[in-house]
């Protein structure tokens, strides 16, 4: 393992800089993407990937605020940057070095006229809510994977349609590294950890609890097929519309996880239910694998 002891040794700014780090092509480099305001989901990421670099390998955590995947009115402003505390966690977790990168670093030449474009299924569930969102995701993933040049990158499953694509992009324009699914950390009130809770009043979060206890309660209706599923997270949801501060619903969906449509009636096997909504100023998603079979419905 790289000796990068101290915040200063840990953090890099340019490529130039993490291609001359300590260690590099000694043995497997694993990377994982963020946009700082690290939390303990991101530390199980790290932790994650110092496992499958081994001693001998690499693990590179990178911090940017990619700002071609936020819209309008989005949050990019107040988005939280915490570079100092973002740097501890890491080195905590198991990091070798955050990549730290400038917006000019990433775009040189200003927002890329070339991009990459998230097809069909960018455009579905969040892609609909957020247009441009995944184009924006994919570009900038794409940058940071010439950058760091890693044999492994690690995302969470919270962001499980981001993860699809991800994977569909490398394997569509054969990009030379594995992408391993972290699953999603959740708090112990089942709420998924997020760099955005932080946004919550107590009365925010208490009315936002009621994302995963949807989840949780469509999950439990696996047995009775999809239909049954979707009706009983629904009902925790139409009832959370009316608490206070309300959960405005942007989507409940039940997808296929290959290309996140819907997943019809009779749908067996791998499915993702998967939910966006506003609690306040605040908007969280989250989602949860649902298996469906005939020994389930039986």
């Amino acid at each position: 393992m790289t000796d990068l002891l101290t915040s200063d040794s840990l953090l890099v700014g340019d490529a130039a800089a993490l291609r001359a780090l300590p260690g590099t092509g000694a043995g497997l480099r694993a990377v994982v993407m963020t946009m700082g305001a690290l939390h303990e989901g991101h530390a199980t990421l790290i932790r994650e990937a110092r496992r499958i670099a081994g001693e001998d390998g690499q693990v590179v955590v990178t911090v940017f605020v990619n700002p071609l995947q936020f819209g309008p009115g989005e949050d990019l402003d107040r988005y939280p940057r915490t570079l100092e505390a973002d740097l501890a966690l890491a080195r905590q977790a198991g990091a070798d070095a955050v990549f730290a990168p400038s917006v000019a670093e990433v775009y040189p030449g200003g927002e890329p006229e070339v991009r990459v474009t998230a097809g069909a299924m960018g455009e579905r569930l969040e892609g609909a809510h957020r247009p441009g969102h995944f184009d924006g995701v994919l570009t900038v993933v794409a940058k940071l994977l010439h950058l760091t040049a890693p044999d492994v990158a690690l995302f969470g499953q919270k962001d499980a349609q981001q993860l699809a694509l991800i994977r569909r992009m490398v394997r569509d324009l054969n990009f030379p590294v594995e992408i391993v699914g972290v699953p999603t950390v959740r708090e112990g009130d089942n709420m998924a950890l997020s760099s955005r809770n932080r946004y919550l009043s107590v009365a925010d979060r208490a009315s936002a609890l009621e994302l995963s206890r949807a989840l949780l309660t469509g999950k439990a209706a696996a047995a009775l097929g999809p239909a049954a599923v979707r009706r009983a997270a629904r009902v925790v949801l139409d009832a959370a519309a009316t608490a206070e501060p309300p959960v405005v619903l942007d989507y409940l969906a039940l997808v296929d996880p290959a290309d996140f449509t819907e997943a019809a009636d009779d749908h067996t096997g791998e499915a993702i239910l998967a939910v966006a909504a506003r609690v306040g100023t605040t908007r969280l998603i989250d989602n949860m694998p649902v298996t469906f079979g005939t020994e389930e419905r039986s």
